[in-house]
């Protein structure tokens, strides 16, 4: 009955996590406020803030699974990809308590991790299936053969969506962080009133650099004609955006399940907790008579129960990592 620490510090979110023969007893995040003022995650005041949250949520994780720090059996932490500085925290303090405790230390990819936090709780998928992975710097369409055996078979070639919606935030004045800010409005609004190109990219790739282009001309080219256009059509701009960036998401996804023959289809990363996404998602396995699988909420951004689960799986294989190992900020599978 392994008991797995995982530790998260892969952007601005001081996460811990425990979790014991495979169910998650307990999932500790610390959020960071002090970028609100900036607009955007400052990657030095991340990383100093990581510092003075890391031991108190680890310690609240341990109280919250009432787990004694001497029953940890191995430390998971995210390895990478992330801001250098965040995942040298998470990743210092994860050696220090393991050789403090005498306990291995396993390594876990946090894109890898977003995609098996589907395995915690008891409705999961069956391998083989298709992960639409989405985040402020990921999307990828991801064949999951086993828990560590993954394909990228399309990626963004440019920005990411949750890059797309963060910036549509900023040109819509709307506060940091801008997608919840986003989804909020967008129930409120009607995605068809305003149209936004889908881009043209062959096989399963995505590009969202020219939808931003788009959103930003449009927004100009009516602020310029009515300097209130933006505060009295708020909700319908944002259910426009949120509209066409899931369309694009989605059409390819469902290219690609159809082109795999796969019928099981999850959603994971930051992104995957707007609403129209994941209505969006079901709404389309439920048209072709496929399953659909959608982490918790609280699962769905940056998270240690994700790394947790990741560690407890690669503990099963015995798969463990030295006190040589270092961060990286970019990593594939």
């Amino acid at each position: 009955m392994p008991v797995i620490l995982g530790i998260e510090s892969s952007c601005d979110d001081t996460s811990a996590s425990v979790c014991v023969d495979g169910v998650i007893l307990s999932n500790v995040i610390a959020n960071q406020s002090i970028h609100e003022a900036y607009g955007g995650v400052v990657p030095e005041l991340a990383s100093r803030v990581h510092q003075q949250n890391i031991v108190p949520a680890v310690q609240q994780a341990l109280l919250n699974a009432k787990v004694n720090k001497n029953d940890i059996d191995a430390v998971a932490f995210t390895r990478g990809p992330g801001l250098l500085g965040s995942l040298l925290v998470g990743v210092s303090f994860a050696k220090a308590f393991a050789l403090a405790q005498n306990a291995p230390l396993v390594e876990i990819n946090h894109m890898q991790a977003h995609i098996l936090a589907h395995f915690i709780g008891d409705h999961k998928p069956v391998f083989p299936f298709l992960c639409l992975t989405v985040s402020g710097g990921h999307t990828q369409i991801v064949l999951v053969k086993d828990y560590f055996e993954m394909e990228i078979i399309g990626q963004t070639l440019d920005d990411a969506a949750g890059e797309a919606m963060d910036k549509t935030s900023k040109i819509l004045g709307l506060p940091y962080p801008g997608g919840p800010l986003i989804d909020k409005y967008a129930r409120q609004g009607n995605p068809d009133a305003y149209k936004f190109p889908e881009p043209q990219i062959p096989g399963f790739d995505f590009s969202f650099s020219g939808l931003k282009t788009s959103i930003l001309y449009f927004i100009r080219d009516n602020v310029a004609r009515n300097p209130d256009f933006i505060s009295e059509n708020m909700a319908d701009i944002c259910a426009s955006v949120e509209k066409r960036i899931a369309t694009i998401l989605l059409n390819k996804f469902e290219r690609a399940a159809k082109e795999y023959g796969i019928k099981q289809l999850a959603l994971a990363g930051g992104v995957s907790a707007n609403t129209g996404l994941r209505l969006g998602l079901q709404a389309l396995c439920e048209k072709n008579g496929w399953e659909s699988f959608i982490p918790a909420m609280q699962y769905c951004t940056d998270n240690a129960a994700m790394i947790a689960i990741a560690g407890y799986y690669k503990y099963l294989k015995g798969e463990f990592a030295g006190q040589e190992i270092a961060p990286m900020a970019r990593m594939i599978f």
